[in-house]
This record gives structure tokens, sequence and C-alpha cells, in this order.
């Protein structure tokens, strides 16, 4: 059998949104929701839900909820249900994470963080290690290319090094680093890696282990599920770290970590969305992890051909600028235009139907180095697997047609 392809129309029927006739590009910054999710979200709320942990059916189907999420999750990243932390957000959880480690910090101790991150997988963790007296050190960005080169991290890493936290691909500029080889550099010194692959889960198939990472970050609406996010880490692990937590919380892991009341109708939804993504290639056979890499594969593949050709149209403009030229980054990409500012090439684009950020995109670290947050950032374009190539040859005419006013 060949390679597995994408029935784009067969996708785009799933998604009750796009009958609002605009190109979705802002895909970077939060997904549309197929009609399977918003079912699943909409019985879940038809029926009664109570608390975990009573003896009536209410409370029983929030733990059925609550293990659907979870082992969709596993399946999604290759982890097990009992490691996986479900939470309101990455941001959220991440802080929730670096304050259970923290506790293990002491001063002279040191950290890793990138420039390429999202703020999510740097802030938390500069916030802790000043609290604990702990140096942080920054890995750099090569600001021509937009690569976040590897072998920096052997001058960075000492035998003090706690921590690693590196993004899986930035939702910026789509750099995809190699994770497994930062990862394989922090272990040889006893680091942990903590890896943001909120990014990169929407466009290749994850695996925690491959990668190295002892901590992995997802977070549902950047794949076509609702607000839930997850950490995902082997629950041994989980097991030696005790956040700050409300007296009568549950002790056992994952569920020490997850603060407060759990949205169940969400966990439906999250559910939904893995089953989403694993059923997009229609031959894909045999268990779910096995669909989902090979609709992923199917997804990569789409969207890499489309992507190749929205790219090379904008570099090759004399008035678009597009920040870096990483070697195979996700399909986004973040550029400006002469004499405008970011915002007023996203308004003109609203005005012709074309859905785009402008900004930093919580990409402030990076856009610093790039020179890019004095002129208020820049445009975010980024496609998903329901984007279709008449979109992007529109997208393309839209920038060619940006003029100063």
């Amino acid at each position: 059998m060949g390679e597995a392809r994408l029935d784009i129309a067969r996708v785009r029927g799933q998604f009750p949104g796009l009958s609002d006739g605009l190109v979705h590009a802002e895909g970077p910054m939060g997904t549309l929701l197929p009609e399977n999710v918003v079912h699943a979200i909409t019985q879940a709320m038809r029926v009664p839900v109570s608390p975990r942990g009573g003896v009536f059916p209410a409370s029983a189907r929030a733990e059925g909820l609550t293990a659907g999420a979870r082992a969709a999750l596993a399946d999604l990243t290759g982890g097990v249900p009992g490691g996986v932390v479900l939470g309101s957000s990455a941001t959220a959880l991440t802080y929730v994470m670096a304050g259970a480690l923290a506790h293990t910090w002491r001063p002279g101790d040191e950290i890793v963080v990138s420039r390429l991150d999202h703020d999510a997988n740097i802030r938390p963790w500069i916030q802790a290690a000043e609290r604990r007296g702990v140096q942080v050190r920054w890995a750099e960005v090569d600001i021509e290319t937009g690569e976040l080169p590897d072998w920096q991290y052997d001058e960075l890493l000492t035998p003090r090094t706690r921590l690693v936290a590196v993004t899986a691909a930035s939702s910026a500029i789509g750099t995809r680093p190699d994770v497994a080889g930062i990862a394989a550099r922090a272990h040889a010194v006893g680091a942990l890696v903590f890896v943001d692959a909120v990014h990169a889960a929407a466009h290749h198939a994850v695996d925690r282990r491959a990668l190295g990472a002892d901590f992995l970050t997802v977070s549902a609406y950047k794949w076509c599920g609702p607000h839930v996010a997850a950490v995902v880490a082997d629950p041994a692990l989980l097991a030696d770290l005790w956040p700050d937590k409300l007296l009568p919380a549950p002790d056992r892991v994952p569920d020490r970590f997850e603060v407060g009341g759990q949205p169940y109708e969400l966990y439906a939804g999250v559910a939904a969305a893995v089953d989403h993504l694993a059923g997009l290639c229609g031959e894909a056979e045999g268990s779910r992890r096995d669909r989902l890499r090979a609709s992923m594969a199917a997804v990569a593949s789409y969207e890499g051909q489309l992507f190749d050709w929205l790219d090379q149209a904008l570099r090759a403009m004399r008035h678009v600028q597009v920040l870096g030229s990483a070697g195979d980054p996700t399909p986004v990409l973040s550029f400006t235009v002469d004499g405008m500012r970011p915002r007023q090439v996203t308004a003109d684009l609203a005005r012709r139907g074309i859905c785009a950020w402008d900004g930093d995109r919580y990409a402030r670290e990076l856009f610093d180095a790039l020179g890019a947050s004095e002129q208020g950032g820049a445009v975010g374009l980024g496609l998903m697997h329901y984007n279709t190539a008449e979109e992007v040859g529109y997208v393309i005419d839209a920038v060619a047609a940006l003029r100063p006013r």
C-alpha cells in the first residue's frame, strides 16, 4: 500500500465552522472544532455529571470521562494513562510542574531555557528559579535561520543542571529543534527534560520516549479539541514530586497535580479530538496509536506541500520579509511588510476574509532576538489539515497586493 493521503473534501466536511466562508490561517493560535468534538461535548452536558469519588452514576460518568481523556492523550503522545496530568492550559500546568520541581532545587543549581520557546515554557521556570536561587542559562537562536543549534548545549549543560526546557516546534516560525539530541545531552549530566509539544502535536506524530522527554505537554485546542491541556510523564517520576495542593485533595498520581474542579464535559471533547486525528486517514488500521501515526504522517505530507508553496511565494515578494529559514518546519511562518505595521496587515487581510494573527504571539524572547518586537511583532500564518490549495493561492494573492496606505 502506498503513502496514505488525506481526502480534503471529506476532512472539510467535518468542520461546521468552515461554513463562515473565511480562510482560517490562524491555526497556531487555536483551531476549528470538528463536528464529532462538538457532539461529544454536547452529549456529555445532556446527562448529570458530578465530581469523581461518589458511588452514584453521575460521579461514575466523571470517572469515565477522565479515564477516556487520559487514555486518548496517552495514545497521542506515546505515554500511559496513569502518567497523564490534565489541566486548563499548558501554561497553568507548566506553572504547577515548575513549582513541584523547584522544591527539589537548591541554590547554585542551574536550568536551561531557550529563546525559541513560547513564554509558557520560559517564564514559569525563570520565576521558579528566582525563588530558589537557581541560575538560568539560555540557549540562543540563530537569528539568520531561526534554528536552535543543539551543539550549544555542550557548553550550557553542567553537573549542576537540573532541568532543560525546550520546544518540539515553534508556533511562530516553525523551527523543529533536535529535541532528542538535546535530551540525550541533558540526561548525560543528570538533568530532566521538559518538552513543549503544544504546537508540534498538531502537525506530526509525537512520542515522548523517542523525544527523550521526561515531561511532555500538549494542548487540545491546537489540534481541533477544547481548551484542555496535559502533561505526560512516567508515573514513577510524578510520584516523586509534590505540588502545592489543598489538604483534602487526592494524594495519588496523577490526580495530585490537578487543581480545583475539572471540566468533565470538555474531557469528552479531548477524546473525540484524538479520535478525529486518528480517523483523518481513512485506510489506517490497527490500534488508535497506529492510526494516529498513519494519519499524522498523511497530515504532515499534505500540509507540507501546501506550506512549501506559501513559504516560497512569500519569500519571493520584495515587500515581504519572512522571519527565519529553518529546515523542515511545521506549516507556520511569521512575516513583516515594508511600510506597514503588523496590525495594519492583519486588518487588511481580515477585510479580504483571511484570519491571521499579529504581535509576538507569546514568542517574546524570540521576537526580541530577531529584532521584530519594536515594530509590533510580525504577521503569523499557519496551515491546518482543513486548509486547501485554493485558500493558499488566495492568501498569496492577498499578501502580494498589500501596500502601505
